[in-house]
């Protein structure tokens, strides 16, 4: 069984969970589920307010994850700045695999689809479904770049909108 130790969350650390973004350990508790006693990281989701508690047992298998490290932030930022890739495919296949890169948790992932799915001022519209993605991901990785620098989440968008624009 895992211990609260081995994962190396304590509370106060940002950690981020793939499918919801950046949260906060806010506690370890532990309460009996179904007859049985599970200790369980408290994580809260501040923008959706939200609460997420994850068993320490299946935190790794979950995905949960500490932040990322400079080195990986830098690289999703250089990826923002890379060609951009988008494949000849149906929009609804696109969609899946940016959903799933999104959802990865990776923000390496998740730079190249804000770096696939931006649009300068020359370029034409997106539609409805593509805006909504590329806010999903633009503001998943703003949320990790503003733990990471220790900066607010507006700030962060403004850096990422400002390396797409100088791409």
């Amino acid at each position: 069984m895992t211990k609260a130790k081995d994962l190396d969350f304590a509370e106060g650390d940002y950690v981020v969970y793939p499918t919801h973004g950046v949260g906060k350990v806010t506690g370890v508790e532990t309460k009996e589920i179904a007859g049985q006693e599970l200790t369980l990281f408290v994580i809260q989701f501040e923008k959706e307010r939200m609460t997420l508690r994850v068993p320490i047992s299946k935190a790794k298998d979950s995905g949960l994850r500490k932040l990322s490290n400079r080195k990986v932030i830098d690289s999703a930022l250089k990826t923002l700045k890379g060609r951009v890739r988008v494949k000849r495919t149906m929009w609804s296949r696109r969609a899946q695999e940016y959903e799933a890169k999104i959802n990865s948790g990776d923000p390496v992932l998740i730079a190249e689809v804000v770096r696939d799915l931006h649009r300068g001022e020359d370029q034409p519209d997106q539609s409805y479904s593509e805006r909504q993605m590329y806010q999903a991901a633009l503001d998943r990785l703003a949320r990790e770049l503003a733990a990471v620098d220790s900066i607010d989440h507006d700030a962060a968008v403004e850096k990422l909108e400002m390396l797409l624009q100088a791409a």
